[in-house]
């Protein structure tokens, strides 16, 4: 389903769109509903559910996006920082980025859409019904909520992986090492901490000691094979796609629920605004996702108890 030449994170770009509009035909769409009873009466029966989540249902927690008009660390933004190239040519200030991004995670807690996510999951897999979570975000916030089945299609900000060995772990350190506690601060006039390269997370394995890197697919690199046929298979399943706070822009997750749409499965969309795969959908709800999905997921009355 997923088209095998788009597998690796970047940011749509003007003549990707005209690709991908070619690649999906020139069939005029109806606009999307926003009857949640309609969409209720798919839910009630779908057996297999597929979520689709992003930066959105995130930054409903107060997680930063770094996306959009402000969405800065200094005077970066993420795609100038979490590529392979800059965490070459300056890894500490990679580093400093990435444990400011860790340590903000570590004050907030998921809101209400994961956790009618996570309720959603565990009361449908009573009823053997099947829910998963494909999501873009690294925060970790889904499985904080109690969702099990999760594909994390970028990684996560509590993995490491060193450029040595290969290994890689989870991470929970705070700081993740001494010579980061009190840094990354996002201010603008913030100086780097130009830390050295022998001090920044150094892999613990036995006779190794190599530097270590994010566990996070950064822009340029390719998503995990594993992850990636995983997805597939989901989005291949499914009987209901939804897709909540996404922009729809980074690929190839911005192809997954459009390619589901296109062989006929009910796509409902939860975001603050329309985006570019809006109108090749079947549903529509605006507003945040926290207000809009608990409504959506909550128990049907077709349900067993």
């Amino acid at each position: 389903m997923i088209l095998r030449q788009f597998t690796c994170r970047a940011v749509i770009n003007s003549c990707t769109q005209a690709r991908i509009r070619r690649l999906r035909g020139s069939v005029e769409m109806a606009k999307p509903s926003s009857d949640l009873a309609a969409f209720r009466e798919f839910f009630g029966k779908a057996k297999n559910i597929a979520i689709l989540t992003g930066a959105g249902v995130s930054a409903e927690s107060g997680v930063p996006t770094f996306r959009g008009a402000g969405g800065f660390w200094r005077k970066w933004q993420a795609q100038d920082l979490a590529t392979p190239e800059a965490f070459s040519r300056n890894p500490s200030r990679v580093w400093e980025f990435y444990h400011y991004r860790r340590e903000v995670m570590l004050t907030k807690e998921p809101n209400p859409a994961h956790k009618a996510i996570a309720e959603c999951e565990e009361r449908l897999g009573k009823q053997g019904r099947k829910v998963t979570v494909i999501t873009q975000n690294i925060d970790e916030l889904h499985r904080r909520a109690g969702s099990k089945t999760i594909l994390e299609l970028h990684g996560s900000l509590f993995k490491t992986r060193c450029l040595s060995c290969g290994h890689e772990a989870a991470n929970y350190k705070s700081p993740i090492c001494d010579a980061l506690k009190d840094k990354g601060a996002p201010d603008p006039d913030t100086h780097d901490a130009q830390i050295p390269v022998e001090q920044l997370p150094r892999c613990e394995q036995a006779g190794c000691g190599g530097l270590l890197r994010p566990a996070v697919v950064w822009f340029g690199e390719s998503l995990d094979s594993g992850v990636l046929s995983r997805s597939e298979q989901v989005l291949d399943s499914c009987d209901l796609c939804l897709v909540v706070g996404t922009s729809s822009v980074v690929y190839p997750a911005a192809m997954f629920a459009p390619q589901v749409a296109a062989r006929g499965v009910p796509v409902a969309e939860f975001n603050m605004e329309n985006t570019p795969a809006t109108m090749r959908f079947k549903f529509h709800f605006h507003g945040p996702c926290g207000t809009t999905l608990p409504a959506a997921l909550a128990r049907h009355e077709n349900e067993s108890n």
